[in-house]
């Protein structure tokens, strides 16, 4: 059984990104190990470590050195090494250079293509303990950092400056240098409570000893846990529940080494701002948990997290409390002078605001959202004038102080100034929803209003933004046009809104005329759209090929779509479903390379054999059972009903020959086979159903 060590890697360093931490952590873990596994190493367990100034990775019983290997490398024919008098030709003396042995020193492999000359070596394997620096370089060297920067007169880069590494196998050091710095083992701990060099005798050590010596939680998600029982404690003690946003929690977990919870208070005055406010100033610039009662109302303390046990925490709760006290008094005159105006009065303001430079200003944009909301309130039987009102007022907020001051609230705070304004419940709280959904889990808009809106304003930005050529490229898309059409789907199908999306985008290019010909876009926008289909079903976890079996068919009402999907993928539990599917691909390669065109339809007086002149009356009995059922999308009950086909379809191959020598014969079943066809077409396409 080979030796086996841990191996422990530190990178030690001033505070690293906050929100980048755990993607460098990831990244160095897997880089590591990539690079061990490249050099046929493996260890049994590995574990990363990430902290403010430090990235760590552990990897258990890993093996002492590499397994020696045999090198094996064919080179030549024999028929190409040799003459016919034996000797090697250039062939076989190049071969042989290349390996760095004469040709007598090469050996024959004969395999079923023949025989050839082979060179066979036995290479020993390294150390572990030579390897680690080259692979640790690499792995740091390949990290993903958008800008590196230089300290000292070292021209050495990376994302902060580097003052330590430790590199160790078992209870041995690691004897290289990585980023010009030797490398060794000693750690560092908690910059305040203990930055005295901690010596680590075993890999195995590392995270008790800086838990119990160095006040440091080198392990991540430990810390993370940590930060969330200390907040919900303090938030509990004053009689709240801690608001713990996931992204603020991971972002407070890497800035902090030694989790502290303390909570502090606000005066009850700053209540009466939108909370909205409040919580965004907390959360977003001061890194604090707000504090909640059991409905969501705020109240009026927070929790912060520091990063010192202090001696006397009351000066820690005094500091924060006077951090927070100006932030919330600039946020109070804020809601009190956007208040002396109304919503619809800052529409002048928008006219010298540029969405984009060749589509126009944010009230030329809202302009032509609110034609396109009209419209689209009218093919769905809603209310026009709700539609668009919201439409004309949705980027007024925009002109406030507050959102000027808090970008983050931008629809929230139009939803409050609409309120205050006297606007109807549709149109206020379309202000906010038009925003939604915001992200991958993010719910749709929950009002008629607010999901028109949204709709509306998506398909103006993806149809303008194609119409002036800058549609996304690889992996760069600067208007986020993948994330609104993906917004646009769900909006569609998960707002069961039964709206041609082609249509939609036709008039939607109507509205862009003054400013660009979006009609020779459309076409690029809606397939651009539809394609966005295949990830949103694939975190649905619906199968590819039953997204192509209805795509086939190009539905060009998503919801329609949505029916379709749903209905192939009950149907393909069905026990006719495999031979069905199986039919409809032969039937679509004989119809291929039928020559001359097919019938339209069947002529019951050529029907000759008892097999087709069954299959052609089940046809006839399926299309009047199905017909009206697909004219009401019950796309589940039509195939359902058209599984019945099997047996007919099954016998007539068995029975039939379909490619007859008589023409006349010959088509006729050619028509027949089209027309089953076309009734499964109606759904989907089903010879794409691996």
């Amino acid at each position: 059984m080979a030796d086996v060590k841990d191996v422990f890697i530190e990178i030690g360093t001033e505070e690293l990104p906050p929100k980048a931490l755990l993607t460098l952590s990831k990244a160095f873990s897997d880089g590591i190990v990539a690079g061990f596994n490249d050099a046929s190493l493996q260890a049994k367990e590995v574990i990363p470590y990430a902290a403010p100034r430090r990235l760590a990775v552990l990897l258990k019983d890993m093996p002492t050195r590499q397994a020696d290997q045999l090198v094996e490398r064919r080179g030549p024919a024999i028929k190409a090494a040799f003459d016919d008098e034996g000797n090697p030709s250039r062939a076989a003396q190049g071969f042989a250079g290349s390996c760095g042995v004469d040709v007598a020193d090469l050996e024959r492999m004969q395999t079923d293509k023949g025989e050839w000359l082979v060179f066979k070596k036995e290479v020993k394997g390294k150390a572990t303990q030579e390897l680690v620096a080259d692979i640790v370089s690499k792995s740091l060297s390949a990290l993903p950092i958008p800008k590196r920067m230089r300290w000292g007169a070292s021209d050495i880069e990376f994302v902060r400056p580097v003052h330590w590494i430790v590199m160790m196998l078992g209870n041995e050091t690691v004897d290289a240098e990585v980023m010009g710095i030797k490398a060794g083992n000693e750690t560092r701990g908690h910059r305040f409570h203990h930055p005295e060099k901690i010596p680590l005798s075993h890999p195995a050590d590392y995270a008790k000893l800086l838990k119990e010596t160095g006040y440091v939680i080198a392990d991540y998600a430990e810390r993370r846990e940590m930060v969330r029982q200390q907040a919900e404690a303090a938030a509990k003690a004053v009689g709240g529940v801690a608001h713990i946003d996931n992204n603020l929690l991971d972002e407070v977990t890497a800035l902090i080494e030694w989790p502290i919870a303390v909570s502090g208070s606000f005066d009850k005055e700053f209540l009466d701002i939108p909370q909205e406010c409040l919580i965004s100033s907390m959360q977003d610039h001061q890194k604090y948990f707000p504090v909640v009662d059991s409905s969501g109302a705020l109240l009026p303390y927070f929790i912060t997290i520091a990063n010192i046990d202090s001696k006397n925490p009351d000066a820690v709760r005094q500091g924060n409390e006077r951090v927070i006290r100006p932030r919330f008094s600039d946020a109070a005159f804020f809601w009190q002078q956007d208040g002396k105006v109304t919503l619809e009065s800052r529409r002048e303001a928008t006219k010298k605001i540029f969405f984009q430079q060749k589509l126009g200003t944010l009230f030329e944009k809202t302009e032509r959202v609110a034609e396109l909301s009209q419209a689209i309130a009218k093919q769905l039987g809603a209310n026009t004038s709700d539609a668009y009102r919201a439409a004309t007022l949705s980027k007024c907020d925009l002109m406030s102080d507050m959102v000027g001051e808090f970008a983050e609230l931008q629809g929230i705070m139009g939803r409050y100034y609409a309120q205050r304004d006297g606007e109807t419940a549709e149109v206020a709280d379309a202000m906010q929803q038009q925003y939604q959904p915001a992200f991958a889990d993010d719910v749709i808009p929950a009002s008629m209003t607010g999901k028109i809106l949204s709709l509306a304003d998506r398909l103006d930005t993806l149809l303008g933004i194609f119409a002036i050529g800058l549609k996304p490229t690889g992996s760069k898309d600067p208007y986020a046009l993948r994330r609104a059409a993906i917004g646009v789907l769900r909006i569609l199908i998960e707002g069961e809104l039964s709206l041609d999306l082609k249509a939609l985008l036709t008039i939607a290019a109507k509205g862009l005329s003054n400013k660009v010909d979006a009609s020779a876009a459309v076409d690029d926008t809606y397939a651009f759209i539809m394609e966005r289909l295949r990830a949103y079903y694939k975190d649905k976890k619906i199968a590819g090929d039953v997204v192509d079996a209805v795509a086939s068919v190009n539905p060009s009402r998503p919801l329609d779509f949505n029916q379709r999907v749903k209905a192939v993928t009950q149907f393909r539990e069905l026990d006719a479903a495999e031979p069905l599917a199986a039919a409809n691909k032969r039937i679509g390669n004989i119809l291929k390379k039928a020559k001359g065109t097919i019938p339209d339809a069947v002529d019951t007086s050529v029907l000759v054999e008892d097999a087709e002149k069954t299959l052609y009356q089940t046809i006839l009995k399926q299309s009047e059972t199905v017909s009206p059922l697909f004219a009401d999308a019950k796309y589940t009950e039509a195939l359902s009903s058209l599984a019945d086909l099997r047996a007919d379809v099954d016998n007539f191959f068995d029975s039939v020959m379909v490619m007859a020598d008589d023409e006349a014969l010959k088509n006729n079943r050619l028509a027949l086979l089209q027309q089953m066809r076309n009734l499964f077409l109606h759904v989907a396409d089903l010879s794409r159903l691996q």
